[in-house]
């Protein structure tokens, strides 16, 4: 019987992440607060350089790339909506606010990666 891993540092960070941001987009809905901006960026970096192997690059940039295109245009789409449309709205924007930095030290990684080989 398999044992189960423990949670690394990353993972919980990214939950974090997640978490402060679907919390921070209801919270905030029109637009993000300065800490809390600061923050999502500051764990979106972090997960970026702790989480992602270089074998789990590839996987990681597509879901983000992804991620980063439903939210940017679901966001104004699903921000029409009567009454909820604001609070999605910031939480895709929290989202992005999370999700960006985190992609683009993963992709500098892949890249230095390639550059070293």
């Amino acid at each position: 019987m398999a044992k189960p891993h423990p949670l690394k540092i990353g993972s919980v960070l990214f939950l974090m992440g997640v978490s402060l941001a679907v919390v921070g987009g209801i919270i905030y809905p029109n637009e993000l607060e300065v800490t809390l901006s600061s923050a999502l960026i500051a764990l979106g970096i972090i997960v970026g350089l702790l989480n992602i192997t270089l074998k789990e690059t590839r996987e990681f940039l597509i879901a983000t790339l992804a991620l980063i295109i439903v939210t940017s245009l679901g966001g104004s789409v699903l921000g029409q909506v009567p009454n909820i449309g604001a609070y999605l709205e910031g939480i895709y924007l929290a989202i992005l606010t999370f999700v960006v930095p985190a992609s683009i030290i993963v992709a500098i990684k892949a890249a230095y990666s390639l550059e070293k080989d």
